[in-house]
């Protein structure tokens, strides 16, 4: 699959919805000391219900993603763009981290921001 396609498919914008809010969610618990535990009890939900959001194996719905943001003082800004403008910004934004981190091994970026090794694999079904 082309880029411009996968940027096209709803499958990739559920999963990066899910992403950006297991990010959240990981930097709130890091951020206020909490284990999985304390964060359930936190947000009044189960133990279960947690680890389903941290291993992504969910499907919320809108009213369900901002009471969470909510929960974790994050405001939910969901933003509309026109597909073939956001396909085009998204090649610059994609070739020019290509280009300068070619030139230039060492990043100002953290590890942690280029890795995926503790972000939840998504099983998605379009």
């Amino acid at each position: 699959m082309k880029r411009a396609e996968l940027l096209k498919s709803e499958g990739y914008w559920i999963a990066k919805l899910q992403t950006d809010l297991y990010r959240e969610l990981i930097s709130f618990m890091k951020r206020t000391n909490r284990n999985s535990s304390q964060l359930a009890d936190y947000l009044g939900c189960s133990k279960s219900y947690i680890s389903q959001l941290l291993n992504g194996n969910f499907d919320h719905k809108l009213s369900k993603l901002v009471e969470l943001s909510l929960a974790i003082g994050k405001a939910p800004i969901l933003e509309y763009k026109d597909i073939s403008g956001y396909v085009l910004e998204n090649d610059k934004t994609y070739s020019s981290v290509i280009v300068s981190s070619s030139k230039n091994s060492k990043s100002n970026m953290p590890e942690s921001y280029f890795t995926t090794k503790n972000c939840p694999s998504f099983s998605i079904s379009v």
